[in-house]
């Protein structure tokens, strides 16, 4: 089958079309034919020599495509049906024609998106949702229309995760304040666009703007620099409060004032697979987020799609890499299939 890998670590230049055998499933694996993929800032740090050393490498954790081959212990798919999955940190990725994938970590894809704008759910999505529901641990409402009083505030709105992150908390756990930091008037544009009550200017004081918004903050999502804005998250954070981050350190945590009887949590998506814990509720949890995007409560935050390709994947990781990005960048792979 055909890859895109690398054999080295490094910067944009390590990617080389090659191939590697088709690989056959077994137990409990399904074979995907990939349609579609997406690039997260994990892609990039793995790619320059972070996590994975083992090479020939083969990137890419997102995907969306169709189940070619099941394993002989499958119970939720049969040939042909339709999905998306975030994969494995410890196996290899999605750049490829066809990847290997734990039945317990995919879902099925959203009816009413095309392949490419499906590829872009599964991390940011089982990221958010781990993240404000099992670590925040946010209520689901009882009903629908059932507002939950208390307020997020999520550090990096306009990011793959925060966009998620925003629609979840406003419009699935329906948090009456949905605060989010940006700058740019189309980062904040677009915050809003996802559900964001409220937006922060990231380059002022986040404390004065709560102040004079007359708003306190019941739980902190933080999406961008632990190490800058963990001790501004507990100067504002109202006590008893909940403090979770996706953002890995390289120095000691700066916990500060801990009288407040703060909790605070790392989200890591992939710490479910790596250590074969309570994989299932992945499945579950993108099999609700599909039902959601096709009820239309929750919608596509993929903002661009190139063709897969070592020039389309070197551009991508480009992107993301810079920072800049809003939403997610997708690569369509229908040419591959």
């Amino acid at each position: 089958m055909k890859v895109i890998l690398q054999k080295k670590g490094g910067d944009v230049s390590v990617f080389e079309e090659g191939t590697l055998p088709k690989p056959t499933p077994t137990g409990g694996d399904l074979l995907i034919r990939n349609l579609a993929v997406s690039v997260n800032p994990v892609d990039y740090k793995v790619r320059s020599g972070g996590f994975v050393n083992t090479y020939p490498l083969v990137l890419g954790w997102d995907g969306a495509g169709v189940v070619e081959e099941v394993g002989e212990n499958v119970k939720n798919y049969r040939v042909g049906d339709e999905v998306m999955y975030s994969g494995s940190l410890v196996r290899p990725g999605s750049n490829a024609q066809y990847t290997l994938v734990d039945e317990r970590i995919v879902g099925k894809k959203p009816k009413s998106l095309s392949f490419s704008e499906a590829a872009g759910l599964p991390l940011t999505a089982l990221t958010a949702w781990e993240a404000l529901v099992e670590q925040l641990s946010i209520p689901l409402p009882e009903a629908k229309t059932a507002k939950n009083p208390k307020t997020l505030l999520i550090i990096n709105g306009a990011g793959g995760v925060g966009s998620l992150a925003t629609q979840i908390a406003s419009k699935v756990l329906n948090l009456t304040n949905v605060i989010t930091t940006a700058s740019r008037p189309e980062t904040i544009e677009w915050c809003k666009k996802m559900g964001a009550t409220h937006v922060l200017n990231h380059h002022h004081d986040l404390k004065q703007q709560l102040t004079e918004l007359n708003l306190s903050v019941d739980y902190i999502f933080i999406c961008y620099s632990t190490e800058k804005y963990l001790p501004i998250a507990q100067d504002i954070i109202k006590p008893f409060g909940r403090i979770v981050t996706i953002v890995e350190v390289e120095k000691p945590l700066p916990f500060s004032d801990m009288t407040k009887s703060l909790s605070f949590s790392w989200e890591f998506m992939f710490a479910k697979s790596m250590y074969n814990h309570d994989m299932l509720s992945q499945s579950v949890i993108l099999n609700r987020i599909a039902d959601l995007v096709d009820a239309g409560i929750l919608q596509t935050t993929v903002t661009e799609t190139l063709e897969f390709s070592v020039d389309g994947l070197t551009a991508a990781h480009r992107k993301v890499e810079n920072g800049k990005v809003i939403g997610k960048i997708t690569l369509d792979m229908a040419h591959w299939a």
